[in-house]
């Protein structure tokens, strides 16, 4: 991923060090180190889990060999810089909306090479990194699983907890809502995938990230050592927006704000439970 995001080195070449790497860490590896055995066994069963990979890519590859025969691919981008009128976060809105349907029910890798050849093409047109393009587009591909009305993973979740799945669709998507801002903070912060960016610039966004979503999950979920009520969710989720937009002046204010009702949440929770207890 290092070598990738500093636009110096092929994925090819990347992908082969990455493999090196591995057998080195395995061989240091005190407790199942490698050897001769583990290796052939590991080829054995690469080959055997690149079927599934190369059968997916070549479905892949048809599909998007029908998208450019059938000029759907150049449709698609057309449409999207029309109605986005070249404003970049009209442009990401639709595309996250073309990745969702275009991901609902089909597998990861399938999922990468749709995405990748249908959506990633218009945020690059767009000025978008690539690595950006590829990993929003990827994001949003998956996120498709607990996106109704499909939602695979909602659907498996719902059977295992015998539950009503367009429910638990519904469900996990509210209580996820805040993950699907985060390929926006990387879309206008790359530095948070690693592109550009010093290893305190990428530990700052992170963090403030996370706190970021953690504001607004709170606030959405409407509980945090107690019930939130309906201002405080508001102030939440504008403390855990504001946390995800880059900038100091922006963290500083939304954790500030978070810490305030953090802490007023809990004293007040303190204070109920021991009044309960008395």
């Amino acid at each position: 991923m290092a070598l990738v995001a500093s636009n110096t080195y092929t994925m090819q070449f990347s992908a082969a060090v990455a493999i090196l790497v591995a057998i080195v860490v395995g061989f240091l590896n005190k407790d199942e180190r490698l050897n001769l055995t583990k290796i052939i066994d590991a080829l054995e069963s690469g080959g055997k889990n690149v079927i599934t990979v190369a059968v997916a890519c070549s479905m892949a590859g048809m599909i998007a060999g029908c998208i450019t025969v059938t000029g759907l691919a150049s449709k698609l981008l057309g449409g999207i810089m029309t109605a986005s009128m070249g404003i970049p976060l009209i442009a990401l809105f639709l595309t996250m909306l073309c990745c969702i349907v275009l991901g609902m029910g089909v597998p990861t890798t399938a999922n990468y090479c749709i995405m990748a050849s249908t959506c990633a093409p218009i945020l690059v047109q767009m000025g978008f990194p690539i690595m950006v393009a590829h990993f929003f587009v990827f994001y949003f591909g998956i996120v498709a699983d607990i996106t109704p009305p499909v939602a695979l993973a909602a659907y498996a979740g719902a059977a295992i907890a015998k539950g009503n799945p367009m429910k638990t669709g519904v469900n996990a998507t509210r209580l996820a809502i805040a993950a699907f801002i985060v390929p926006y903070i990387f879309a206008y912060s790359p530095v948070m995938l690693g592109i550009n960016a010093q290893w305190y610039d990428m530990v700052i966004i992170v963090i403030t990230a996370l706190l970021g979503i953690f504001g607004v999950a709170a606030g959405l979920c409407g509980f945090l050592y107690k019930k939130i009520n309906w201002l405080f969710r508001i102030f939440f989720i504008i403390g855990g927006l504001t946390l995800m937009i880059p900038g100091t002046l922006t963290d500083l204010i939304g954790l500030v704000l978070l810490t305030v009702l953090c802490i007023y949440q809990k004293l007040t929770a303190k204070k109920e439970q021991a009044a309960v207890q008395q």
